[in-house]
């Protein structure tokens, strides 16, 4: 497959359609330098995105919580995606939403001079873990911890946060492993690379509570299928020694969607009948 910088296809940007290769920035846009990005990541199912708005509404957070006013609405934003789609020929595909500040007066860290721009791409995307999907991710277990968030806006879906993340699945992959599970900076349980995460223990779920990571929107749509069925969900903080207690444990995201997990480290976990049935409803969920 051609690199993401040589295909075929429309990105929007700025407000209008421009060709996938045309799609470029300056070298001295501010966001390569200091990270004044924020993005989402969403999943078209037969011609459908799912949770468009919501996803669209956490862009716009985003940006207000890096001082990064996105000069969008979210209708507009929502439109911009569905334009896409179209531009494309694409009803099942992930869909990549990312504002910047752009090139323009000011090359220091201060940046209120440079345009806040916005770009919507769209490709096509298979299972985010390859065949763990089926058989159970393996996850290292990061050096590195989340940030507190005194420390850096947690609650943003911003680039910078995800440097930690690059380097740990990097570690985690030539280990053999699927991807990196993180502890926060208390050392609490906190989130995969790109995913929160859930554990089974005696029919009832555990979730470390998202004070210092993303609230994914899977997550919270997980949490929700799993009260509806009146299975109990404990949103709490979660110590490492608990991991060798639980029997079951499934990432969630709008790559991963619902991924079990095999092992953690030198933990073990079956791929069992809960996690396959929350996996197979969210899988029916996204494309009713």
């Amino acid at each position: 497959m051609a690199g993401y910088d040589d295909r075929d296809g429309k990105i929007w940007m700025d407000g209008k359609l421009v060709e996938w290769r045309d799609a470029n920035v300056h070298i001295l846009t501010h966001a390569l330098h200091y990270a004044s990005s924020v993005f989402e990541g969403e999943r078209c199912y037969n011609g459908k995105i799912f949770k468009s708005t919501e996803h669209s509404q956490r862009l716009l957070k985003s940006g207000e919580l890096l001082d990064m006013p996105i000069p969008y609405t979210v209708e507009e934003i929502n439109t911009a995606k569905e334009e896409v789609l179209k531009a494309n020929g694409l009803t099942d595909a992930y869909v990549r939403a990312v504002a910047f500040r752009g090139a323009g007066e000011e090359m220091g860290v201060a940046s209120l001079g440079n345009p806040v721009r916005l770009a919507v791409a769209a490709w096509t995307w298979g299972a985010y873990y390859g065949d763990a999907k089926m058989k159970g991710a393996k996850l290292d277990i990061a050096k590195w911890k989340r940030p507190s968030p005194e420390t850096i806006p947690t609650a943003a879906k911003a680039a910078g946060l995800y440097m930690i993340c690059t380097m740990s699945k990097h570690a985690a992959q030539a280990k053999g492993c699927s991807d990196a599970l993180f502890f926060d900076y208390r050392g609490y349980v906190a989130e995969a690379t790109g995913a929160n995460i859930f554990f089974v223990k005696d029919g009832e779920v555990h979730t470390p509570l998202p004070d210092a990571i993303l609230n994914g929107i899977t997550r919270q749509t997980v949490i929700g299928m799993l009260r509806a069925k009146g299975i109990t969900v404990h949103e709490r903080h979660i110590m490492p020694a608990e991991l060798e207690t639980f029997q079951q444990c499934w990432l969630t995201g709008t790559a991963a969607e619902v991924t079990p997990v095999g092992q953690i480290g030198d933990y073990t976990f079956e791929v069992g009948a809960l996690t396959r049935d929350i996996a197979n409803e969210y899988e029916a969920l996204v494309r009713a």
